[in-house]
């Protein structure tokens, strides 16, 4: 893999920025290229891609919220939507997608993976800690 993405998505919950920061460091470390998708998979649809580099993650620990926003999206509910999505990460050449939310966001993750046949990896981050196979989430 050379290229990634990462989003935030549904409500954000505290240390969402520090997951961010973790992924486009430790990408970067192995030669890797990051792409944040602001507003979450309303942005993978609409193709809202920044690349990411250290220092523009460098001072992001203290801020609340998710520097790449995050949004609910209906249009990813349907699998239109999850092909305009995949459509997009494929033209800049993005290889893996990492989301960062709750259950809303795992679900969405999950079709998107098994639908596009691309490789996903959450990141749970919820104020509520209810999502199963995880002991403790981001923000709880």
């Amino acid at each position: 893999m050379k290229k990634i993405a990462v989003l935030t998505s549904g409500g954000d919950a505290p240390g969402m920025n520090a997951a961010i920061r973790a992924v486009v460091r430790t990408a970067v470390f192995h030669d890797m290229e990051v792409v944040g998708v602001f507003q979450g998979y309303q942005g993978l649809i609409e193709g809202d891609f920044k690349r990411l580099h250290v220092r523009s993650v460098a001072k992001i620990l203290g801020r609340g919220g998710t520097i790449l926003k995050s949004a609910r999206c209906k249009d990813f509910h349907d699998v239109e939507g999850r092909k305009r999505a995949h459509v997009n990460l494929v033209e800049a050449g993005v290889d893996g997608l990492v989301v960062i939310g709750g259950n809303g966001t795992f679900t969405g993750a999950m079709k998107f993976g098994r639908e596009m046949g691309f490789p996903v990896v959450g990141l749970p981050g919820t104020i509520d800690n209810d999502l199963s196979g995880s002991d403790s989430t981001i923000g709880f």
